[in-house]
């Protein structure tokens, strides 16, 4: 007998979700479902899924439940796991406040790169406290057809590596993964930024997230950004006491990124609930038979 299961659709500029709100953890999401609900074109769309969860009602998130009452377990769109999304912790935020569940202010998200603070400012903007960046030793190349760069090796919870081109045409399509050396500095992918200048503490990006593809921004790839294009820039705000704020344009928009003196990094930006809907349970278990 088939159900009917409850999603919305959501963006952080305009890197898009299905949200599928399951608070006691009861649906069962494999790797294939979460690609077939992420399919554009058979599915319901998106670059990645967030399932709503409690914490103490995830086995992966119960130990953070004293600290955040909400688990944001996200996949990619290819239903690969993921340790964190930046914009999929302002849009898990908006949809929170979508649902009732907070208001205006702070609150804690779980996620699989720890417990991030939130928080949901009146003019419907979500700054969210990122963590803080480590900057793995060894120098990483990264590749596209024959162009080559140097990049900045950027963990954020997940990798990163930020190369700073002439032109972002020069990324090519992204469709693939651009290729890194040395192949043992990521062993589980990553994540490749490629950035340009725009003016004073203000660049603009492209990214290709590992499990998805292009994408119209990345979260903690801005982060990746902020902190590589400032330590180019011989800022350290742990060293000047001073915190480094860029502007940082992706293809969906604006974030705005701050990195503090004791390493937190905030990023500043829009959420949006687009579009809320059910789905038949039968038509999911058709596609996965």
């Amino acid at each position: 007998m088939s159900t009917r299961i409850a999603f919305l659709k959501g963006h952080g500029t305009e890197n898009d979700f299905v949200i599928v709100p399951d608070p006691e953890n009861a649906l069962d999401l494999p790797p294939a479902a979460v690609a077939a609900l992420c399919d554009r074109r058979a599915g319901l769309g998106g670059d990645g899924l967030l399932h709503v969860v409690r914490s103490a009602a995830h086995p992966e998130a119960r130990g953070m439940a004293a600290e955040a009452e909400w688990f944001m377990d996200y996949r990619n769109g290819d239903g690969s796991v993921a340790e964190m999304c930046g914009n999929g912790v302002r849009v898990f935020a908006r949809y929170l406040q979508h649902a009732g569940h907070v208001t205006e202010g702070d609150l804690a998200v779980a996620t699989r790169g720890g417990v991030k603070t939130v928080h949901i400012a009146k003019n419907g903007d979500v700054t969210v406290g990122m963590g803080r960046a480590l900057l793995p030793a060894g120098d990483v190349e990264v590749s596209v057809g024959e162009r080559e760069w140097p990049a900045r090796n950027v963990n954020m919870g997940n990798p990163h590596a930020v190369a700073f081109v002439a032109d972002l045409a020069h990324a090519g399509d992204l469709y693939a993964p651009p290729s890194h050396a040395p192949a043992g500095a990521y062993p589980d992918g990553v994540n490749v930024e490629f950035v340009v200048d725009r003016g004073p503490r203000h660049v603009a990006m492209r990214v290709h997230e590992r499990g998805s593809g292009e994408t119209r921004s990345c979260g903690t790839g801005a982060c990746a950004v902020a902190v590589a294009t400032a330590r180019r820039d011989g800022l350290d705000p742990a060293a000047t006491g001073i915190p480094a704020t860029y502007t940082v344009d992706v293809p969906g928009g604006t974030l705005v990124i701050t990195e503090r003196p004791d390493g937190e990094i905030e990023m500043t930006g829009p959420a949006v609930i687009v579009a809320e809907g059910e789905f038949d349970s039968a038509w999911l278990e058709g596609v996965l038979a």
